[in-house]
């Protein structure tokens, strides 16, 4: 092959890589995270990541359900995409027809998004299921509401999502294992913070950088953990390129508000 066709090739590789950017700094989370849930709009466009934290609950962040009017709107959520079952008992499952329940569409009347006492909307968001699913799927726990503290800056927290490229998440092509990373607890710079139509503020808002490690599109919403408990919901929005900063709502801003909306909504 002429040395020009190889430079090209090189260059439309590079150019893909950026436009398709997979999650760098991850590893196969293999058994871990099973309690990762995957959060599609029903109008195609938007994919992001959520967790389970008990039979009839998940989290995830408010703008993974949320049209570009800032409007509510349903959403599919696929539960027990990481779960560590063979594939004859998923098989035979769903010819029992027992699978159904894992996938859900969610009407806006189930989601509730956070609004603080001035009415302001933070980036978090409550799913109530439409029936339970089984208690021997994984869940995530939540830090005791009387002993949630905000990580320190430089502890290390984990992160995981899909890893896979935009196109294969618009398509509904899941990769075949979900990808895991660590990264460091930083310093929020000016501009590391959610969307502009929610609240970020010291208490709200944590971030997270280590080199080499982002999370790219489809991975907001997902769980960020610290001591094996829930401390935190990826609310980086990457569209076309991964972020480097990591910027996270903080689990222990929101706690009461948690228990609190469960017990109102049985």
């Amino acid at each position: 092959m002429k040395l020009s066709s190889v430079i090209l090739l090189l260059l439309a590789a590079a150019a893909s890589g950026a436009i398709e950017k997979r999650v760098v700094g991850s590893r196969s989370c293999k058994t871990d995270r099973q309690y990762h849930v995957q959060i599609q709009s029903i109008q195609p466009g938007k994919s992001c990541g959520g967790s389970l934290i008990n039979t009839r609950w998940v989290i995830t962040a408010s703008h993974c359900v949320r049209d570009t009017c800032i409007l509510l709107q349903d959403v599919k959520l696929m539960l027990g995409v990481n779960n560590n079952v063979d594939i004859f008992t998923k098989l035979w499952s769903s010819v029992r027809g027992k699978s159904k329940k894992l996938e859900q569409v969610i009407t806006t009347k189930q989601q509730f998004s956070y609004t603080d006492d001035e009415g302001k909307a933070h980036d978090i968001m409550l799913i109530k299921l439409n029936e339970d699913m089984s208690d021997k799927l994984p869940t995530i726990r939540l830090p005791p509401p009387d002993e949630c503290t905000k990580p320190a800056i430089h502890q290390q927290v984990e992160i995981g999502g899909w890893g896979a490229k935009k196109a294969d998440i618009l398509n509904n092509k899941l990769p075949k294992s979900l990808k895991c990373a660590s990264t460091d607890l930083s310093t929020c710079g000016e501009n590391d913070k959610p969307g502009d139509q929610y609240v970020s503020d010291e208490e709200s808002t944590m971030c997270a950088f280590r080199p080499g490690v982002e999370t790219c599109f489809g991975d907001a919403g997902s769980a960020v953990e610290y001591n094996n408990l829930l401390h935190g919901i990826v609310v980086s929005n990457p569209v076309d390129k991964c972020a480097s900063t990591i910027v996270m709502a903080n689990i222990c801003r929101y706690r009461e508000w948690i228990d609190e909306t469960m017990k109102k909504n049985p």
